[in-house]
């Protein structure tokens, strides 16, 4: 009777999936102002708080994570300009994030990709300031002995579907909408 029990165990594992939880991670984004370029910008990093990666063989399958929004950092500044900044990024002119202190990515497909480096296009589901948004975006997927690495392309999202808006007389005028990000993400 163990071992029924144990091969419908093993067997559910195999069909379901694997859940890796993550052990390390690197999110990077970058704003820009209208004029996008290297001085119009502004970049940093935000912490993923918790995720998993779920595998089915080789092949990684789902997966969730999310992002502690109050970690949001901007590392292009120091010093007083940097806690302005970290605080307009904070409050409710952006993030919100005494109301919304977390972000989440829930993986819905991963398909192959034709490019050599990135070798999969991981869709998902992005939350942000409780509204979300599918996005796409191409990533280097690994797994080697039990361990998953994800490794993004760059990619951008329209921010102004997530309500994060300027709140200022000038609007969104001198801001870009579309906020770019890079994410490394190792789970086991």
């Amino acid at each position: 009777m163990k071992k029924i029990f144990l091969l419908a165990v093993v067997a559910s594992g195999l069909a379901f999936g694997q859940s890796k939880k993550v052990v390390a991670s690197d999110v990077h984004w970058w704003g820009y102002k209208v004029a996008k370029s290297e001085a119009s910008s502004h970049d940093g990093t935000v912490k993923v708080k918790s995720g998993d990666m779920i595998m089915k063989g080789n092949n990684l399958v789902g997966g969730s994570f999310v992002l502690d929004m109050t970690s949001i950092n901007a590392t292009d500044l120091s010093g007083e300009y940097q806690q302005k900044l970290n605080g307009h990024l904070k409050n409710g002119d952006f993030f919100e994030v005494e109301k919304f202190p977390t972000a989440s990515f829930k993986i819905t497909s991963v398909k192959k990709n034709s490019d050599k480096i990135y070798n999969s296009l991981v869709t998902g589901n992005l939350t942000v300031k409780g509204k979300t948004s599918p996005i796409t975006f191409p990533a280097k997927i690994a797994y080697s002995k039990g361990v998953v690495s994800l490794v993004s392309e760059k990619f951008a999202f329209d921010r102004q579907k997530f309500d994060v808006a300027y709140k200022s007389t000038m609007q969104d005028v001198f801001v870009k909408d579309d906020i770019e990000m890079l994410v490394k993400v190792t789970a086991k």
